[in-house]
C-alpha cells in the first residue's frame, strides 16, 4: 500500500497508509450510482450506465461488486450510517442533562448537515427504498429500524425526565420529524437559511408541541365538549 507524509508534532514526517487504488475506484463507483440512483431511479441505472460515468468498462465493475443488487445495497446503507453516526456524534457530546429543545436542536441539526452533505447517497436512499427488490429491502430495513429505534430511545428518555407528555406516541413523532427533516433534501437553500438557524426553528416547532400540557378542570372540559 501506498504511503504519504503528513507533518506530525514538532514538524516531524509521520506516514499515513494512502487509499489504494483498489479502494478509490470502488467508492468512486459508490459515489457515481447514488448520482445516477438519484437521478434515474433504480430500474433505468444499468450497470453499464454506472461503468460509463465511471469511464469503465461494464466488466471491471464485477472486480468490485457481485451484481447490481449489491451497489444499491451499499448506497441505501452509507444514506442512513452518515447520518446515524452524526447524529449519535452530536448527542454524546451534549452535556449531561440537556433539556429537550437543546437535545432536538442538536439531534436535527446534525441529521440536517449529515443528510446534507452526503446528498447524492441520502436522496437516492430516500427516492430508490421503494423500488428496489424486496431482498435489497429488507436486508436495509435492519439498520433503518436500528436508527428509527435511537431516535425513540432519545425521545423516551425526555419523556421519563417529564419533558415530553405521558401521552405522546414517541413513534409517530420520530416518523413526523423523519419526514419533515428529510424532505429538505428537496428545498432547503443554505443561501437562504443557515442550517442551525432551520434546525433551532424545527426544535422550537416540536419541542412546544410536545411539552406536557396541565390538565383542564373538569368543569372546563365538560363546558368545552359541550360547545356545538
Amino acid at each position: 500500500m501506498r504511503t504519504v507524509n503528513k507533518t506530525g508534532p514538532a514538524g516531524r514526517s509521520a506516514a499515513m497508509p494512502a487509499p489504494s487504488a483498489g479502494a478509490a475506484s470502488r467508492q468512486a463507483i459508490l459515489d457515481t450510482a447514488a448520482r445516477l440512483f438519484r437521478q434515474d431511479g433504480y430500474a433505468a441505472t444499468s450497470l453499464r450506465a454506472i461503468a460509463d460515468a465511471c469511464g469503465m468498462k461494464a466488466g471491471s465493475l464485477y472486480y468490485h461488486f457481485e451484481s447490481k443488487d449489491q451497489i444499491v445495497g451499499e448506497v441505501l446503507d452509507i444514506g442512513v450510517q452518515r447520518v446515524f453516526d452524526a447524529v449519535r456524534a452530536g448527542v454524546d457530546a451534549l452535556p449531561p442533562g440537556a433539556d429537550l429543545t437543546a437535545t432536538l436542536q442538536c439531534a436535527i441539526e446534525a441529521h440536517l448537515r449529515a443528510l446534507l452533505h452526503a446528498h447524492d447517497f441520502t436522496s437516492a436512499n430516500i427516492r430508490i427504498f421503494g423500488q428496489v427488490p424486496p431482498g435489497v429491502r429488507a436486508s436495509h430495513k435492519s439498520l433503518r429500524k436500528r436508527y428509527e429505534t435511537y431516535w425513540i430511545d432519545l425521545l423516551a428518555g425526555l419523556q421519563r425526565r417529564g419533558e415530553i407528555g405521558a401521552g405522546t406516541d414517541l413513534r409517530r413523532t420520530v416518523f413526523f420529524l423523519f419526514g419533515a427533516m428529510n424532505w429538505t433534501t428537496e428545498w432547503y437553500d443554505h443561501k437562504k437559511s443557515a442550517l442551525p438557524a432551520l434546525a433551532g426553528e424545527l426544535a422550537d416547532l416540536v419541542a412546544n408541541g410536545l411539552r406536557p400540557r396541565p390538565a383542564a378542570r373538569p368543569g372546563r372540559r365538560a363546558a368545552q365538549q359541550g360547545k356545538p
